[in-house]
């Protein structure tokens, strides 16, 4: 069983209840859990990111669209596919460390004496196109801050 989809509560004075989905692989029941989440209610998706959710991130975009949820994620892919926002590393920069340490272990250089890095750079991304299919009007300073627009 993996968790996949994170749905937010909101409450009164920003305090936020999580109620998190189980779906199993490999046929998750993603339309149940939607189900479970519009009984409860839920105002706002966080996906956990992972290979079952990044293989059904269209799925999940799509519902989340349907039933009208922002939704927040790990990789800009979901965004792609019709999320609302993601704040992530980038790929381009991961894999360009990577070859970086890759580089240094060719040389002789022992794994354990490499420092272990965090991601320095992250994007922004926000779909405008499913914020309007949602009804949501995003701020213009929240906007100026994106890296990335999909119009």
């Amino acid at each position: 069983m993996q968790r996949i989809l994170k749905i937010m509560r909101l409450r009164p004075a920003l305090k936020m209840q999580l109620q998190s989905l189980e779906v199993r692989s490999p046929n998750p029941d993603l339309e149940g859990a939607f189900q479970a989440a519009a009984k409860g209610r839920v105002s706002a998706l966080v996906t956990v990111s992972g290979a079952l959710t990044l293989s059904y991130r269209n799925r999940i975009a799509d519902l989340g669209i349907k039933n009208r949820l922002p939704s927040m994620h790990e990789r800009n892919e979901f965004v792609e596919a019709g999320g609302l926002m993601s704040y992530s590393s980038t790929d381009a920069e991961s894999f360009r460390r990577a070859a970086y340490f890759v580089d240094k272990i060719l040389r002789g250089t022992k794994p354990a004496d490499l420092p272990v890095e965090q991601p320095t750079k992250f994007e922004f991304v926000i779909n405008l196109k499913t914020a309007k299919q949602i009804g949501l009007t995003i701020p213009p300073n929240v906007l100026a801050r994106a890296d990335k627009i999909i119009r």
